[in-house]
């Protein structure tokens, strides 16, 4: 009879652990503050609070999203809006349920003495660009600017970019891709002074797109319980990142205590999340339309070289976030 009562005991505690839903988040890159407010939402209860059990898988160099959300590896991702709209019409059938970015941190950096003081510069030069989904911002940016990216004459010579600024370093490139929260400063760290560089940000150039934004299969959402499940993950998400931006360096030792690899160091992580404060403020997680206008122009290029042809027909966002916010 103790058994039977022990065996009870059991069985009650696994329905109780059983009783949280299960999500898998996969994140675009590795483990770093640009994804703090995941990391808050887990470290603080947030998460909990909503009955969800999260797992937070790192990204890499060789980790695409998108595929591993097609692939049920996970059940919702972060992306940039320019991927995730080229992986739509190439039949993703992927939609948006938050936009936790409102800003771009997206910049060219190039060296002074290489001769570049602006953009009509850029003619003639080796300039370092980023590849899977994130050469699109890049690519209609040089359409409006009139110069072929194939190394004709009179263009610009693409460097298919590594996620380091090696090519800067070793002056192969005269500008290279970076963000304002990391790769910027490994120039800066790596003994170049600002005054020897001259920046040109994406959002001062008037071909920001946005950044970092949740993604899942829109099938999954004609599930109720499933729709449900993710109104809870954006709610507990949102909370992650308010308290983040609230308490940038607290965050920051947040995101170096689930950095499995050893790489990060309290130092970058303390700076990379000061400047994604900056990126993250102003938004309540909704998807602006005009912010998702900007990008869908930016991307259509004006009839130049698209980068899609035409805008997603139907709805591009779901109400999740609306659910959430009220």
């Amino acid at each position: 009879m103790r058994t039977l009562v022990t065996g009870a005991v059991f069985a009650l505690l696994a329905g109780t652990a059983q009783a949280q839903d299960a999500v898998t988040l996969q994140l675009k890159w590795v483990t770093q503050a640009q994804f703090a407010g995941y990391y808050v939402a887990q470290d603080q209860g947030f998460y909990e609070e909503e009955g969800l059990e999260v797992t937070i898988k790192p990204g890499g160099p060789d980790v695409a999203p998108v595929q591993v959300l097609l692939g049920g590896g996970a059940d919702v991702m972060v992306d940039w809006l320019p991927s995730a709209l080229a992986a739509r019409e190439q039949g993703a059938a992927i939609v948006n349920i938050a936009q936790p970015f409102k800003s771009s941190g997206m910049m060219l950096t190039c060296l002074k003495e290489s001769g570049v003081a602006s953009p009509e510069d850029f003619k003639g030069k080796t300039l370092g660009v980023w590849f899977g989904g994130n050469e699109y911002p890049f690519l209609n940016w040089m359409s409006k600017l009139g110069l072929a990216t194939d190394g004709s004459e009179g263009g610009v010579t693409v460097l298919k970019q590594g996620f380091n600024v090696d090519p800067l370093l070793q002056k192969q490139a005269a500008c290279v891709s970076t963000m304002t929260y990391n790769e910027y400063w490994q120039v800066i760290d790596a003994g170049i002074t600002p005054e020897d560089l001259v920046v040109f940000k994406y959002e001062d150039q008037g071909v920001a797109t946005l950044e970092d934004g949740l993604y899942v299969m829109e099938e999954k959402l004609s599930d109720p319980a499933f729709e449900e499940k993710m109104v809870k993950f954006v709610r507990a998400s949102m909370k992650g990142w308010k308290w983040a931006e609230e308490n940038p360096d607290e965050a920051a030792m947040i995101v170096l205590e689930n950095d499995d690899t050893g790489a990060q160091t309290e130092e970058h992580q303390k700076r990379m999340m000061g400047e994604i404060a900056k990126l993250t403020a102003g938004s309540n997680g909704a998807l602006d339309e005009a912010d998702y206008q900007r990008t869908v122009d930016a991307l259509l290029g004006g009839g130049s070289d698209p980068v899609i042809s035409k805008a997603p027909e139907g709805a591009w966002t779901h109400q999740v976030t609306d659910k959430a916010l009220n």
